[in-house]
Parts: structure tokens; C-alpha cells; sequence
């Protein structure tokens, strides 16, 4: 059968297993579009406002369902609007694939109108950046593409598409499907030397993170932990990785990390660190482990050969998937319960916090969603001090999710809550966004009306970019600049939208307005209006401010 470059491509992707897409139409890709006319039901294209929106559905939904999570943008403007997504889903460690319109082959080098060598452009971001120069490798470079976003530290793929590779004529074949690729699988050896190491330990800690875990793998790794009573830290926004009630869990490392965690950290004198590629947030800067050789032990076990020994050098390595090697561990057993039991009731002490000032106390509002939320619930957010409520603030338990951006990419949250409600249509999604996170991409309030995947918005409204604010008090105290804002009504935006949207002014008014927007058929944005001086649940702006002026005034 001959058929197009476009139609194959799509083709392919069926075969492959895609089921969604997110995108902005291009001229670039005209043909690609056409294809997916005749494929509703199969490989559905959800129209999106902006590549940027689009790009970060595509991430979440690959980070959400461990399936590539498919992105469509034109050429130029396009794709640079796009390269937002592909970053985040590289931090994330979250598998993707970017398909983006190019100039044909017969114009390449000459910057054409809205060319990009995609290759420079995208070769220190994306796992793979590729360019298809024979419409009959099309099959090859997809199924590669494929199996580079899930195998290894899963994470994104740019595969830019010439205009003529689209509209060629090809008897290529398509794919009849994926590649059946199991997990790396730890040597015995490997194994009884961390367990040794574990069992010889006095003060164990198990570090864990990651977006390509399973069910099982999840299940393994909880039963182990539980059995050898050890203390369980989540690397930054990875917490929904594991089961939050269970008494091993401990909290997580990221953002504003918590005191008893960057001191279970500090003290742990043997680390078990198991698909974690440690990031500047989870080390608290770097600072908890010294580069390159840490005081404590650390067994690093990842699917990624390149990651471990990337930053610390470990006292045992492990190549394998974390799936595969939370199966093959076996129990130990050490003196270490008291150190578990310590480290859990300061965990638990977490949730306690002063009232917050203004009329809205996100701390009762946060203990309210932590009782009343299915246990299937599913938490986005973008950045900003406002996620300290869904990321410090909540339990997850083993089948709730939480997709927040290790990328610290505002606007995030608004478009993964949009691709989790397009992967389940029937769970729970709340979508956290502060005003100005909201701002980024609000306009995809218009992508979920029209592909009926509305979920629940909660605008923290305090009228500031809060976390520059804090940033500002604390170096430059009583110099505000740059980080007021005035905001539209909210409320009069989401409903032209078509969306249920209400105000809520006041602590006592939330329960009854959260359940009208759970309720609801269309969608819900609650405005929640938050004091600016609630910047953080334990220090207020004014108290920044004081002590920083305080710490002029010493050192004058």
C-alpha cells in the first residue's frame, strides 16, 4: 500500500500504542493532520491554545501513564513556544515526544522562513533531537524514538518532520508494534552487597524518585521498606511514589525541605537510593551529600548507567531498573527502629501549623481536601510559594498522583491537569495555581471545554509573584519592585469559558464551594483569596521583612 509520509507516521503511532496527542495546528505538518482526520477514536488530537500548554500536556500525560506522552508543533515560533514541555518532561525524567513541522529538504540551510536546526537547538535538552531525511526510515527513527523515551532514565524526544517527508509517497511499511523491552535486572552479587551494607547500618534511610515505577515495583519496594523498617524519603515531587499513610514514609526532599529530613539525610550513615538522579532541590543545594564523595554510604541503583556516579561517587552501583530491583530485594534487619519511629512523628508534626493571616487559612482549607479528597485523586501544580499546600500539606495514598514540574516551570499545573483528565475522564483532578502561575496558561481553560477534560482550579489569589516576593524581603527588604500584580476577575474568565467559577473569601466558605465545583458537569475554578502576608505557612511577609532588616541593621 503506498501512502504518505504523514499518513505512515501516524500510522506508526497507533501500532505503537499512542492514544492521544496534544498540539497547535502548523501549515508545517498539514499532512500529519489530515491523517489524524481518519483516526478519531484511535489516536485523538486534542487542540490546545498554545505549544507551550501543549507541550506540558504531553509531559504530564507521559509522566501520569508511563506511556509517551505525544506533542505536535510547527516550525519556529511553534516549537520554541514547545521547548518548555520538552525541558520539564527531561527534568521529570518523564518519557514524551515532540513531532515538529520543518522547512522541506530542498530549502534546509538557508533560514527559511521560520527554520531551526532542531539538532543544536534541542541537543543538551532532549534525550534525542533527530531529523528525518528518507521518508522510508520513518518507522526506524519512530520506533527508536519510542523506545529512547521509555527505556533507560525515561525522558523526552524532538523528531522534526520535513514538509516533504510529510507528503512523499512511500511503500514503506508501518510498525505492527512495540518492542517488548524488559527492565535492567540486578546481579545477585549486586544485591546481597547492598543488603549487607543495609543490614550492617545504624542509621538506614531508603531515597526514592522517579516516574517510571509500577504498581508492582511500587508494591515491592513498600514491603521491603516496611519489613526492614526503614525510613522512606521521596525525592523532590516524587512523594506520590509512595504510600504517604504507611509508617515507614518520612516526607520529601525538595523545595524548602524540612528540617528532620535534611537531618535524616545528614545523619543517615548508609543511603539506599533507588531511581533518583539528585537534583539541586533534593540535596538541599548539593549540601546534604558532599560532591563527590559523600561521608555517608550510598548505594545508587538507576536504569541509566549515566546517572549514576553523574554527581556522587557511590560505595556500590547498581545498573538496573527500579522495578526490577525492588523485586529482588529481600528483608534486613537492624537496630534502627527508634531512628524510623523519630523520623516518622516528626513527619506527622508537619502538617500542624500556625493560622494563617487573612480570611482564607490555607492550613484548615488543606487539612479539609486531606479528609475529603478520593483516595484515586489526582494533584497538579505549577511553581510558586502555593505549592507547599498540595506538595507539604497532603497524603498520598497509593493510588493518588501528584504531577508537579521538577523544572519549577511555572504554568504547568493548568495544562497536566487538562492531559490527566483526558487520560481519566472519571477521577478527581485539582489543579493548585497561584494567580500569576494561573496567568501563564489560562488560555487553556479553552482546551478543556472543548475536549470535555475540565477539572477543579484552586487560584491561590494573593495578588504577588509570591516566591519572588519572598526572595525580594529576604535580600532586599522594604524594596518592592516587579512583583505586584493587578488580575483580572477570575471568576468572569473561567466562566466565559464555560466553566462553574466562584469566589471564596472566607475559611468557612470553602468546604461548601469545593463540593459544588466537585459536582459539577463543566469544570470548576474556585478565586481563593489568600492575604499576601500568608506567603509561607510559617513565617509571615512582614516577618520576612523585619528580620532581614534586622540582619542590615547588625551587620551596619
Amino acid at each position: 500500500m503506498i501512502r504518505n509520509g504523514g499518513r505512515l507516521l501516524v500510522e506508526c503511532l497507533i501500532a505503537l500504542g499512542a492514544t492521544k496527542s496534544f498540539g497547535v495546528p502548523g501549515e508545517s505538518y498539514l499532512a500529519v493532520l489530515d491523517a489524524l482526520h481518519d483516526t478519531r477514536g484511535k489516536l485523538d488530537y486534542v487542540i490546545c491554545r498554545n505549544e507551550g500548554g501543549a507541550s506540558f500536556m504531553a509531559s504530564a500525560y507521559g509522566k501520569l501513564t508511563g506511556s509517551p506522552g505525544i506533542c505536535f508543533a510547527t516550525r519556529g515560533p511553534g516549537v520554541t513556544n514547545a521547548s518548555i514541555g520538552v525541558h520539564t518532561a527531561m527534568q521529570d525524567s518523564s518519557p514524551m515526544i515532540l513531532f515538529v513541522g520543518q522547512v522541506g529538504t530542498d530549502m534546509k540551510g538557508r533560514e527559511a522562513f521560520q527554520e531551526i536546526d532542531y539538532r543544536a537547538v534541542f541537543g543538551t535538552v532532549a534525550k534525542w533531537a533527530v531529523e528525518i531525511d528518507d521518508v522510508s526510515r520513518l518507522p526506524e527513527i519512530v520506533a527508536r524514538a519510542w523506545t529512547a523515551a521509555l527505556t533507560g532514565r525515561p525522558g523526552p524526544v524532538v523528531v522534526a518532520l520535513p514538509e516533504d517527508m510529510l507528503t512523499t509517497m512511500t511503500e514503506a511499511a508501518p510498525l505492527s508494534g512495540p518492542a517488548c523491552i524488559f527492565e535492567a535486572a540486578p546481579a545477585q552479587d549486586a544485591i546481597a552487597a547492598a543488603l549487607k551494607m543495609l543490614a550492617a547500618a545504624e542509621r538506614p534511610i531508603l531515597l526514592m524518585g522517579g516516574a517510571n515505577w509500577t504498581a508492582d515495583g511500587r508494591s515491592a519496594l513498600q514491603a521491603f521498606a516496611e519489613a526492614s523498617d526503614i525510613p522512606v524519603v521521596a525525592a523532590f515531587r516524587y512523594q506520590d511514589q509512595f504510600d504517604n499513610h504507611s509508617p515507614v514514609f518520612v516526607g520529601e526532599a525538595g523545595v524548602g525541605v524540612v528540617p528532620h529530613v535534611k537531618k535524616l539525610i545528614r545523619d543517615a550513615d548508609v543511603i539506599l537510593a533507588v531511581n533518583v538522579r539528585f537534583g539541586e532541590m533534593t540535596t538541599d543545594g548539593y549540601t546534604l551529600l558532599s560532591v563527590p564523595e559523600p561521608r555517608q554510604k550510598l548505594i545508587h541503583v538507576h536504569g541509566s548507567d549515566r546517572e549514576i556516579g553523574k554527581i556522587y561517587v557511590p560505595a556500590i552501583g547498581i545498573h538496573a531498573g527500579p522495578n526490577a530491583f525492588a523485586k529482588a530485594l529481600t528483608p534486613v534487619k537492624g537496630a534502627w527502629a527508634e531512628w524510623r519511629a523519630a523520623a516518622r512523628k516528626a513527619y506527622e508534626g508537619t502538617f500542624a501549623a500556625p493560622v494563617q493571616p487573612g480570611s482564607v487559612d490555607m492550613v484548615a482549607v488543606s487539612a479539609w481536601l486531606r479528609e475529603t479528597l478520593p483516595a484515586d485523586v489526582i494533584l497538579t501544580n505549577g511553581a510558586g510559594n502555593f505549592t507547599v499546600w498540595p506538595n507539604k500539606f497532603f497524603k498520598f495514598g497509593p493510588q493518588a498522583r501528584l504531577l508537579a514540574p521538577q523544572s519549577g516551570a511555572m504554568g504547568y499545573g493548568l495544562p497536566a491537569a487538562i492531559a490527566a483528565k483526558v487520560a481519566f475522564p472519571k477521577r478527581t483532578v485539582v489543579c493548585f495555581a497561584g494567580d500569576g502561575d494561573f496567568q501563564m496558561n489560562c488560555q487553556e481553560l479553552g482546551t478543556a471545554m472543548q475536549a470535555g477534560a475540565q477539572p477543579i482550579v484552586l487560584i491561590i489569589n494573593n495578588g504577588i509573584y509570591g516566591t519572588i516576593r519572598a526572595h525580594q524581603e529576604r535580600s532586599y527588604p522594604a524594596r518592592v519592585s516587579g512583583t505586584s500584580l493587578e488580575n483580572p476577575d477570575f471568576v468572569i474568565l473561567a466562566k466565559a469559558y464555560g466553566f462553574h467559577a466562584e469566589r471564596v473569601e472566607s475559611t468557612g466558605d470553602f468546604a461548601a464551594a469545593f463540593e459544588r465545583a466537585l459536582n459539577s458537569t463543566t469544570g470548576a475554578v474556585l478565586d481563593i483569596a489568600i492575604s499576601s502576608e500568608a506567603l509561607t505557612p510559617r513565617q509571615t511577609l512582614t516577618q520576612m521583612r523585619d528580620a532581614a532588616l534586622a540582619s542590615q541593621k547588625a551587620k551596619a
